[in-house]
């Protein structure tokens, strides 16, 4: 019998809950009661219990409630259902839900024992692991993943649902919100963890180039193919492969990127042989694939067959709650120059951090801390430690008023202008907020002539 076991009674009624405790704590667990669902959804953050022992009927959140929250938590822990006479068509929904077993009242000692004995024998290294990441995703923290902000909570869930399958995951979003940083934690916390993680940016590289660094080539395929090379597929066999800015990808590429995807095997630029792999997929990108599709830029059959699963990573103003948490993990990760001590940010300084619209994101907000820890003398960071953009956007209101009798033009200019300021001097950034291209924009600042506005 496994000692220190952990158990959490879930049971309303106090006298038989603590006569199912007595009789659990005997065989050799710990145990804690809660006595209605809300209480006991406290508990497994608290409690931290290897087991729950869940009574149907609870006040405040019933017993088929609580299952279904710890479900939408991505929590895996293992539940025996305790149910009444009239309640089996519950236990059967609750076994639906993913509960282990149930068990109908009177509960019978000696096959509470065996179960819970089962369960106890059954808790593996994985399982043990799931309780360390999910003690992580209460700090806010997932492998290099940060944040309590509900739009986080969420991508940090679906990380952990997703990562333990071989699904492909396209995982969108802004430049700076951490898309490799999602990947690798995909990689990390599956299966696949032990053998290779390879990323390759398919908009850094020429399209014949970009070929023979996914499947590799002979020797003598090219021009300067003086030896056999081994590309990412074949590299990360066994692995996971994240194709970063995947909308970047040539037609022609894509094409025979679908076939591998589809045959898992590939062939070397100037060979013959076919050769098996067997790799996870993970693409990554800033761009909208559905309109590049409507566009004629992305193969739809390609897109479908990368996006069983799609994780959309949040902009940085969209989890601002985030930015305190982010700052202090910058700030231990980072050190200050010698001779200086950093020990935080002043309150009117968190208030600009938190009030501009962050148009690198995450990335861009580790470079602004990494910038105030040379510049300031300590022991805070204030606005004075700050870039000029961040200044200038600290100052900035973000509305607009409208007098009635203004023309067009000058609304239009006036628009064009605090939208600019707003995006703290980002003109691809305010483009992108105005609806509009960036060469219409230029175009607009040059009719102004403003010299306000430095092209």
């Amino acid at each position: 019998m496994a000692v220190e076991k952990r158990i959490l009674v879930a049971e309303d009624d106090f006298a038989t809950g603590q006569a199912w405790s007595e009789l659990i704590a005997s065989w050799g667990f710990a145990v804690a009661i809660a006595t209605d669902g809300a209480r006991a959804l406290q508990m497994v953050d608290s409690f931290d219990p290897h087991m729950l022992l869940l009574d149907l009927r609870l006040p405040e959140k019933n017993g088929l409630e609580v299952l279904s929250d710890l479900s939408a938590r991505g929590l895996q822990l293992p539940v025996i259902m305790i149910s009444g006479e009239g309640d089996v068509a519950d236990a059967v929904q609750a076994i639906k839900l993913g509960a282990y077993d149930y068990l109908r009242k009177p509960v019978d000692p000696p096959r509470l024992r065996v179960l819970l004995g089962n369960l106890s024998t059954h808790l593996t290294v994985n399982e043990e692991n799931e309780r360390l990441r999910r003690r992580l995703m209460h700090a806010g923290e997932l492998g290099p993943l940060i944040g309590q902000a509900s739009p986080m909570t969420r991508v940090l869930n679906l990380i952990q649902q997703v990562a333990p399958s071989s699904a492909s995951v396209v995982i969108v979003g802004d430049s700076g919100t951490g898309k490799e940083l999602a990947a690798r934690t995909i990689h990390e916390l599956s299966p696949r963890r032990d053998a290779p993680y390879i990323a390759i940016n398919c908009a850094a590289l020429p399209e014949t180039l970009m070929e023979s660094e996914l499947f590799g080539h002979e020797r003598g395929a090219f021009t300067g193919a003086d030896r056999r090379r081994e590309g990412c597929f074949e590299l990360a066999n066994g692995g996971t492969l994240l194709l970063d800015e995947i909308g970047e990808m040539k037609a022609e590429l894509q094409a025979k990127l679908l076939r591998v995807l589809e045959e898992q095997k590939i062939r070397r630029l100037g060979g013959g042989a076919e050769i098996a792999v067997d790799v996870r997929v993970l693409a990554a990108t800033n761009r909208n694939l559905e309109a590049a599709i409507r566009e004629g830029r992305f193969r739809e059959d390609l897109y479908y067959r990368l996006n069983v699963f799609t994780l959309e990573l949040p902009t940085l103003c969209d989890r601002a709650d985030d930015i305190p948490l982010l700052i202090e993990h910058f700030l231990q990760e980072m050190r200050a120059p010698e001779g200086k001590t950093v020990t935080g940010v002043e309150d009117d300084c968190l208030e600009v951090l938190k009030a501009y619209r962050w148009p690198g994101n995450v990335r861009q907000l580790r470079n602004v801390i990494e910038r105030a820890l040379i510049v300031t003398r300590g022991p805070l960071i204030g606005v004075s430690d700050l870039p000029p953009e961040l200044k200038r956007a600290g100052g900035t209101n973000a509305t607009l008023e409208i007098k009635l009798g203004t023309s067009l033009d000058d609304i239009e200019r006036e628009v064009i202008m605090r939208t600019i300021d707003y995006a703290g001097g980002n003109k691809s950034r305010a483009a992108e907020i105005l609806g509009v291209s960036l060469k219409t924009l230029y175009n607009r600042l040059e009719r102004y002539q403003s010299p306000s506005v430095n092209p």
